[in-house]
């Protein structure tokens, strides 16, 4: 299956799961809300439910909502993970919690659902398996990589697949960083830490000059 073209600039809207981070509700609940039509969408094509992001900002100021910290600059990293694996998802989001590090994930269980959503994302971390349906990482990445975006983010796969494996099948591109499952979990740890640390030191950086 050809994934859509990746659409340059963004167009204001976004998925299912990246309104329900953003709003701090379920994506259940996310769904009502846009059959109430307090946020308004629409689906497309591939049968994907796109979200007004300005609909999402009416929302929060009808409500008086405080804007979610994935929304609130660059104090936190934005990560995005794509597992088709529910228990793999639900087991990353509970050490993401569990380690406190000031980062704000978003998972997502299809490919072509998280295309959709990275240019509203910006994300600044992928997490994504290899083996998916539909869909599967490697030509996720290999989209991801003709594109500006990419050369931004720090991509992190994670498979289940020898790297003989990987290599007949082409590769990954340069960067990605290779991590079998079972998850080392502590060199998920240590990497996520590197990265916070990184950037409040660029922070810091910059706010020196700025002085």
């Amino acid at each position: 299956m050809n994934m859509p073209p990746f659409k340059e600039p963004y167009d204001g809207y976004c998925g299912t799961s990246y309104a329900a981070k953003v709003l701090g509700i379920s994506v259940g609940t996310v769904q009502g809300l846009v059959e109430k039509n307090d946020l308004k969408a629409w689906k497309t094509q591939g049968g994907h439910r796109r979200i007004s992001l300005q609909s999402i900002q009416d929302y929060q100021r009808r409500h008086n909502l405080t804007p979610a910290s994935i929304m609130q600059g660059e104090a936190r990293l934005r990560v995005l993970v794509v597992e088709d694996d529910e228990s793999t998802r639900l087991m990353l989001q509970a050490q993401f919690e569990q380690w406190g590090l000031p980062l704000d994930a978003v998972m997502y269980a299809s490919a072509m659902e998280a295309l959709l959503d990275m240019p509203s994302l910006q994300p600044q971390v992928l997490l994504t398996d290899l083996r998916m349906p539909n869909v599967d990482g490697f030509e996720f990445l290999k989209t991801l990589s003709a594109h500006t975006l990419f050369s931004n983010i720090a991509v992190v796969v994670m498979t289940g697949m020898s790297l003989d494996d990987v290599r007949a099948k082409g590769g990954l591109p340069d960067g990605v960083q290779l991590l079998q499952k079972p998850i080392d979990m502590d060199w998920l740890h240590g990497f996520f830490d590197a990265l916070v640390s990184v950037g409040q030191i660029n922070r810091r950086a910059r706010s020196a000059q700025a002085v």
